[in-house]
């Protein structure tokens, strides 16, 4: 059975889509699209702007978001999901991919929640950590040892086995890696984040996003979407809905939610959108299946 999957935040790079846009029509006319929607040339950027324009919230997800579904939607016939999930932002192109969300109804969603996310960090400063080889068990019971409840760091994304990030206030964040290293984390390195996502310190994001989603139509999915929540497949859109507002200030459940892919029959999984991060976690996560980029 055939997995897509979509990527999150930092997959971004300069000269994103821009062969696609050239080499297919599909493609060149969702770019355009987005242009139209977000009310600049995002395109530009994409494909001949600098890191660091690039790298900015409020430019990062919108143009993930759009190379990924576009990658998707321009595979045509090629494109015939069993399932599908997408890690943090990737999530709502999964939705769009599989036409739970219109592709515009996405885009304004996604340019709302970079918005209320960059305003969320500049409110609460936060940071985030990636501790490389300990158990998650042991990286939990250290979060929960340092946090205090105005001063606080929790597990963020599971990414696969022997990496976790953590999130939360830049002190706490900053004693739990101390903590980690000396129990034995192999590296425990402060991301070039300015906010601590997928924690409680997102929560006005979550506030103003869900006000947004409720008022956005959603569909039935072609196929279940493994939401990051819970890790498990939903088509209701209510539900839907519901965990995608829940996603801002709760952990990524990634490794869970490959897991149970696999064993509800995924045998393929293929990465559509920039970079090759999630097919590196899927081969840590599940040894047996075919993992490619498109």
């Amino acid at each position: 059975m055939k997995a897509f999957v979509f990527p999150g935040q930092g997959a971004q790079s300069v000269g994103m889509g821009k062969e696609l846009y050239e080499q297919n029509e599909v493609a060149r006319e969702l770019f355009e699209k987005a242009n139209e929607v977000l009310g600049f040339r995002i395109t530009d950027i994409m494909f001949k702007g600098t890191d660091e324009e690039l790298k900015q919230t409020r430019i990062t997800q919108p143009a993930v978001f759009v190379h990924s579904v576009v990658s998707a939607l321009a595979l045509g016939d090629d494109f015939q999901p069993a399932m599908v999930a997408g890690h943090s932002l990737g999530e709502m192109s999964a939705l769009a991919a599989t036409g739970a969300l219109s592709f515009e109804d996405g885009l304004r969603l996604v340019q709302k929640r970079a918005l209320a996310m960059q305003k969320a960090c500049d409110e609460n400063p936060g940071t985030m950590a990636a501790i490389i080889a300990l158990p998650d068990e042991v990286v939990e019971a250290v979060c929960e040892n340092v946090s205090k409840p105005d001063c606080f760091v929790i597990p963020a994304n599971y990414n696969c086995p022997g990496q976790l990030v953590i999130s939360g206030h830049v002190e706490a964040v900053s004693v739990a890696c101390e903590k980690l290293k000396e129990t034995g984390a192999k590296r425990a390195l402060v991301l070039q984040v300015n906010g601590a996502f997928h924690s409680p310190l997102m929560q006005s994001a979550k506030d103003e996003l869900a006000a947004a989603i409720m008022q956005t139509e959603f569909k039935t999915p072609c196929c279940p979407v493994y939401q990051n929540v819970d890790a498990l497949p939903h088509t209701d859109p209510e539900e839907i809905k519901q965990n995608l507002i829940a996603q801002l200030t709760s952990p990524v459940r990634w490794t869970k939610t490959v897991q149970n892919m696999v064993a509800d029959g995924a045998t393929e999984f293929t990465e559509c959108g920039p970079g090759k991060a999630l097919q590196g976690m899927i081969t840590k996560i599940a040894r047996d299946v075919t993992v490619q980029g498109v």
